[in-house]
């Protein structure tokens, strides 16, 4: 019986709402979905664990802060304005960053939350994409990343980047193939009613 993985979704002020709720929504359906052991647990997390406003003004209460997380299996960085004005000059959110992603199985961003892993050196030497109106400026801004454009997302192995706000969704199901199945990724997709294609 596979263990139950831990799913850790970055949360900050002006988070882009989307980019974080598609894939939460995501991987806690598929975790509902399951008939024996839940494949996710699926948790928000922000740098100091307190309520964040997203972007249009959702009040969001994280479930952990970066100082008493559980271990993360996957984490999931989104973008919004909070990621690429914000959070890129704020070193404690690039640093647990990179500490996260030495540990974890699975990184992945959506939209600008792709910058975030750049300055963190994530991406150096790796294809990657972000949202079509931020693209030109990881290009420009990390000359190490190997853009990719018309794209929904890219796959580096155990790092994935994803376009803009509904591309996060995008992503989910495909990792969800990956770690569980095409089958379970069809099931999770019927019960949102949104159209796949694997």
């Amino acid at each position: 019986m596979n263990e139950t993985k831990t799913v850790g979704i970055l949360l900050f002020n002006e988070v882009e709402v989307l980019d974080f709720a598609g894939p939460f929504e995501v991987f806690s359906l598929a975790a509902a979905l399951s008939i024996t052991a839940k494949p996710f647990s699926v948790k928000t997390i922000s740098e100091d664990g307190n309520l964040i406003t997203a972007r249009n003004g959702l009040k969001v209460y994280p479930d952990y802060s970066f100082s008493n997380h559980p271990p993360l299996d996957i984490v999931i960085i989104p973008g919004g304005y909070g990621a690429e004005e914000t959070e890129i000059n704020n070193p404690n959110v690039i640093s647990w960053i990179q500490k996260q992603h030495a540990s974890a199985k699975i990184t992945a961003s959506v939209c600008t939350g792709a910058l975030l892993l750049a300055k963190a050196g994530i991406l150096d030497g790796r294809k990657a994409t972000t949202h079509w109106m931020d693209i030109n400026r990881l290009e420009k801004e990390f000359p190490a990343v190997q853009v990719e454009r018309n794209v929904k997302f890219v796959d580096e192995g155990t790092i994935f980047t994803s376009g803009g706000i509904s591309a996060g969704i995008n992503l989910s199901f495909y990792l969800l193939t990956k770690l569980l199945g095409k089958e379970a990724a069809v099931q999770t997709a019927e019960r949102m009613e949104y159209d796949i294609v694997l």
